[in-house]
């Protein structure tokens, strides 16, 4: 099944294997780490914390699908992070993958169309095979920034990501309130996003639109207020406030105000 906007080759199937692939990476990157490291992207955070996180959303995503779910599902296990830190790492770092390759296990069976619970639209397990992707892809970022170890992600998985993100601006409940939604809204205030490294160009690009009385969002090459560009990969650790992952991050253009408030309103559902 191809993903339903038709900017990638990459099909759920690949969504799947791309979880288990992510989580080994992150395997490797921490299996020698010291699980008490904080983690400065995820403030309070140790390093076990993050990996108990991580684990812990797989086995809740896994959970909704494998129940076909019609409604919310308890995420203590996602939200409990407590654990012995003088643990050893490459212990929880298997456990890790075995909840990531239990989550694959469980969406295959399932396929992409199987009607389940989701906390945006979609409404069917394409939507936790690409959201639990991302989730293990920006949590990998995290580590990196933990451990000190470097960071890469092939553009194509990237611009899903970025493609993710741009759904979910346009969402009335990511933000806080309305008020803080109708804060970015105004004459002249767009936000474009060209990731240089997409094939085609036209694949890559997107335009935020605060012109009108919501937000909208369009696949456009169009002149803004604000532009945003680089690498597909620098473009999404952006959004998530995690360009410091990277050597050099997104190049920002224009009135990079307008950017740094439409990330950080956009971004209140992260921090639910």
């Amino acid at each position: 099944m191809i993903y339903r906007e038709g900017m990638t080759k990459v099909t759920f199937d690949r969504h799947v294997s791309e979880i288990i692939t992510q989580a080994e990476q992150l395997r490797t990157q921490v299996k020698d780490a010291d699980l008490a490291v904080p983690v400065r992207t995820c403030p309070g955070w140790s390093l076990g914390n993050l990996l108990r996180h991580v684990g812990g959303a797989h086995r809740w995503a896994e959970a909704v699908v494998r129940t076909r779910a019609g409604g919310p599902v308890p995420h203590d296990q996602v939200d409990d992070v407590a654990g012995d830190d003088a643990a050893d790492a490459a212990a929880l770092a298997d456990w890790v993958v075995e909840g990531a390759a239990l989550l694959a296990d469980t969406l295959r069976a399932a396929g992409p169309d199987a009607p389940v619970w989701t906390p945006a639209p979609g409404g069917t397990s394409e939507f936790w095979a690409r959201r639990m992707l991302f989730e293990t892809v920006l949590h990998r970022a995290d580590a990196a920034v933990a451990v000190g170890g470097p960071y890469a992600l092939a553009a194509d998985v990237a611009l899903i990501g970025v493609g993710e993100w741009m759904e979910f601006t346009v969402l009335p409940q990511v933000y806080e309130s309305d008020e803080h939604l109708r804060a970015l809204l105004g004459p002249g205030r767009t936000v474009h996003f060209h990731a240089t490294d997409a094939e085609p160009a036209s694949a890559g690009e997107w335009l935020v639109d605060l012109t009108g009385d919501a937000i909208t969002t369009r696949r456009t090459h169009e002149k803004a207020a604000v532009a945003v560009r680089g690498p597909a990969a620098a473009l999404l650790l952006a959004l998530y406030q995690r360009e410091s992952v990277l050597t050099e991050g997104p190049e920002v253009i224009g009135d990079r105000a307008l950017f740094e408030q439409w990330r950080e309103t956009v971004s209140h559902w992260l921090r639910k």
